[in-house]
């Protein structure tokens, strides 16, 4: 496995659990996560492309509360690694779809995670009323712990998705340049 790829998904992750888990620092914003995943492979120029056109998707987002929400930043981890293999700008589109395709599988993950949250909050809720210290660490790191496999899992797929795209993706020119054009649209 080569080290860029291990750090990769250490930033994928940590993308991921910027959303929702921990400081939110804005690492999970699609325009910082591209950019340095673009860093990470060499490539940042194809990073901040395919951030700057998720971003635009993800500014359509306010993720307050409980609303549903795709997971923009692991999505755009995936969109760069499959751009960072294109040539020039002609894998931005299908880069692109890749990132729309993970950030939508990132938000059921998100609502698996956020169900099961809500379960321990039910289970203990006694002793979080009560404001039992160890049961409110135990929740709080339990769903810290829920996050951090999810969002490995969702950037493992997504770069798996990223490697397949640039093994099995548009054969032609024409087709690449059309999808782009289609998604930038």
């Amino acid at each position: 496995m080569s080290e860029s790829l291990v750090v990769l998904l250490a930033w994928g992750t940590l993308v991921g659990l910027d959303l929702v888990s921990v400081v939110q620092s804005m690492i999970a914003r699609p325009l910082v996560a591209g950019t340095v995943s673009g860093l990470i492979l060499g490539d940042p120029l194809a990073g901040a492309t395919v951030g700057a056109i998720l971003e635009l998707f993800a500014l359509d987002v306010l993720p307050v509360g409980a609303v549903r929400y795709p997971d923009y930043g692991i999505g755009t981890v995936a969109a760069t690694a499959t751009a960072a293999h294109a040539p020039g700008v002609l894998g931005t589109g299908v880069a692109v779809c890749v990132g729309l395709a993970i950030a939508y599988l990132g938000e059921l993950s998100i609502r698996f995670v956020r169900h099961r949250n809500t379960m321990d909050v039910r289970r203990w809720r006694e002793e979080l009323e009560a404001g039992d210290v160890p049961t409110i660490v135990k929740t709080q790191l339990c769903g810290v712990c829920r996050d951090t496999v999810r969002s490995l899992a969702v950037t493992v797929l997504g770069l798996l998705v990223a490697m397949g795209v640039y093994r099995w993706g548009p054969v032609t020119v024409e087709d690449t340049i059309l999808v782009t054009m289609v998604v930038t649209g």
